[in-house]
């Protein structure tokens, strides 16, 4: 409803505003045609009582002792109601008479010869009003002595131009109505768009945006946004407006849900590690105290390995809480070259070695040096974690295969083995801290589990080197697959293609 009111108004305005210009063009237009016709009318008219007063010098001359003489009247020519006077050398009119239709002149009373006093002897055009004959032009010519006045009626004129404004009054009225009504019909097509954006705007204006709606915002008719319209503009700047609004929120709701999912992080975090640093301090409490009262229950020497044991799980707990810290923080990596191939191998003898009774396979396929830029220490441990998690979550007989593939740009490492596979509703969490596979795959015992941050270290350091990390799993199959980039475009060399080695 307002955005209508206000569209209305803005019509009003405008056809008022147009239908005022068309008003003033109408009037100087017909003001213009009216003097100019007027000044053409009088400019002949003036002519004409010129050449009469001329000619009643003329026929006055003939009798110049004869000072009342207007015998000249009753000469033929004479327009009727042209009046002629003669005049004394104060200019005072001693005799005037006026020519009528089919009749001698008939001489002027008093009160219209006053009318006629006062006019200068020099051939000037003056305009009079005469008692009972109307509006006159009238001149006085003084020529060797001879003193004449003579005029003409001017009511052809004043009817000529009466008649013209009468004319153009009734023209311009009907041209202003015709003009209105086709300025209205135009002016309420040409604001139908723009009515249009109006009510997307108040319709979007209503639309609750606080309570995080984000999507969905009415958007205003592509047939309301071409631009070579002025009302086309403002709809499809109104468009772009809504879109930003739309982008800005859906971007403030990530950021909203980010954090909370950051916080709620946080806090499983933190309860986590709490929970993981309570088990080994417990447990260490446990044997100082037994050892303090001086039990003959445990031995003093197997308390003190449980302990070290315990201090030592807790120390790595610690340690690997603050990589992962460092990680976050971004802090920087120490960057050399590293030769990935003799690092996956020498991470795969040592896999061997601390898991004899999996079979361990290494493949490697790739032309030249397989070098990325990065920190040795940290990629074997990426490697070593995706090993020893094929170890302690497999069981005893798995194969597990790790291999090197080098790209152009990238140096592509896999972690294969055919165990029992990851639970499909584990796959999303796999690389987030503390989680476990421990109700699926089997698991060696509490001190070779570990605390569930291999992977989500494997993960943060992978990104460290602008790398990343993927697992793909099922029965039978599965398979992390980490790439890091390379850091020259490998030369051509001797192939060492598709080569499958028992470690």
């Amino acid at each position: 409803m307002t955005a209508r009111l206000r569209s209305r108004s803005l019509r009003t305005r405008l056809l008022v505003f147009i239908t005022a210009v068309l008003v003033c063009v109408c009037a100087a237009m017909a003001l213009t045609t009216v003097f100019a016709q007027r000044a053409y009318l009088m400019g002949n008219l003036d002519n004409q009582v010129s050449d009469a007063a001329e000619r009643g010098v003329g026929g006055a001359a003939l009798h110049p002792d004869l000072t009342r003489d207007l015998t000249f009247l009753n000469e033929s020519g004479h327009p009727a109601g042209m009046l002629a006077a003669r005049l004394d050398a104060e200019g005072d009119i001693i005799n005037a008479a006026v020519v009528s239709q089919d009749a001698p002149p008939r001489s002027l009373s008093t009160a219209q010869t006053s009318a006629l006093k006062g006019l200068a002897q020099d051939g000037s055009t003056h305009t009079r009003q005469v008692p009972g004959l109307g509006t006159y032009r009238v001149t006085a010519l003084n020529a060797s002595g001879v003193r004449v006045l003579a005029g003409l009626p001017m009511d052809d004129v004043l009817d000529t131009i009466s008649g013209l404004v009468e004319v153009e009054t009734v023209v311009a009225g009907v041209g202003l109505t015709v003009a209105g009504c086709v300025c209205a019909v135009v002016i309420r097509r040409q604001l139908r768009p723009l009515g249009r954006v109006a009510a997307t705007a108040v319709e979007v204006s209503r639309a609750p945006l606080g309570r995080g709606q984000v999507t969905g915002l009415t958007r205003v008719p592509e047939r309301d946004t071409d631009p070579g319209s002025e009302a086309g503009q403002v709809g499809a700047a109104l468009n772009r407006m809504i879109d930003h609004v739309e982008a800005s929120l859906a971007e403030r709701q990530r950021s909203e849900e980010q954090v909370r999912r950051s916080e709620e992080r946080m806090r499983r975090f933190l309860a986590d590690a709490s929970h993981e640093l309570r088990t080994p301090l417990a447990s260490i409490a446990g044997y100082a105290e037994l050892m303090n009262r001086g039990t003959d229950r445990i031995e003093p020497g197997l308390a003190w390995r449980r302990v070290n044991a315990e201090s030592a799980r807790m120390r790595s707990l610690v340690e690997d809480l603050l990589l992962l810290a460092r990680l976050d923080e971004g802090r920087p990596l120490q960057a050399a070259e590293v030769d990935m191939a003799a690092l996956v191998a020498e991470a795969v003898w040592d896999a061997r070695a601390a898991g004899a009774g999996h079979v361990w396979q290494l493949e490697l396929d790739f032309d030249g040096p397989s070098l990325v830029l990065g920190d040795e220490a940290r990629l074997h441990q990426v490697v070593a974690n995706l090993l020893a998690n094929a170890r302690v979550h497999t069981p005893v007989g798995t194969t597990v295969t790790a291999s090197v593939e080098i790209t152009p740009t990238t140096c592509v490492i896999r972690v294969r083995d055919d165990g029992p596979g990851i639970p499909p509703a584990l796959l999303p969490t796999v690389f987030e801290r503390f989680t476990r596979a421990d109700t699926s795959r089997t698991r060696a015992g509490v001190l070779e589990g570990g605390s569930g941050l291999g992977l989500a270290i494997a993960s943060a350091i992978t990104a460290a080197h602008g790398g990343r990390i993927d697992v793909e799993s099922a029965p039978g199959r599965t398979e992390f697959t980490l790439e890091l980039p390379v850091t020259e475009l490998p030369p051509t060399g001797t192939a060492i293609s598709a080569r499958t080695a028992p470690v």
